[in-house]
């Protein structure tokens, strides 16, 4: 738990989005649930592999790192360099449009505050419009 010291002297306790949320285990259900829907969209399933258990694995890690977790993706596969790792994918508008749905959709099915709900919403959108490349 990170303990900042503020202007009296005294450490105060700021618990991470990662905390707040549950953890590790909070972005694996996430994961599984988002995944849930990608299986089910034609459109958007035919974007990842056929074995989906190891970009699971990898977006848990991710997520985990992002908001506050141990370093355990870093350690496995370097930096994250998302945009050069989604390259490979045909990402426009649509796409876009659709794994965010997708994801904000995941989200809405967690139980945790809406002040975290809505600053992960703000980060998928604009980390999947970065991803864009047609």
């Amino acid at each position: 738990m990170n303990t900042p010291q503020d202007n009296s002297g005294f450490q105060n306790e700021v618990a991470t989005t990662y905390e707040r949320v549950g953890g590790h285990e909070f972005f694996v259900e996430l994961v599984e649930r988002f995944y849930e829907f990608v299986e089910a969209d034609l459109s958007l399933r035919s974007l990842y592999p056929e074995d989906l258990e190891p970009g699971k694995a990898h977006l848990a890690a991710f997520l985990s790192q992002y908001w506050g977790g141990p370093h355990r993706y870093f350690l496995e596969r370097g930096h994250p360099r998302l945009r050069h790792r989604h390259m490979q994918f045909p990402i426009g508008q649509e796409e876009r449009d659709t794994w965010v749905t997708h994801m904000i959709s995941a989200l809405d099915s967690m139980e945790i505050s809406v002040d975290d709900s809505t600053q992960m919403e703000d980060y998928f959108k604009s980390t999947a419009t970065l991803m864009i490349n047609r």
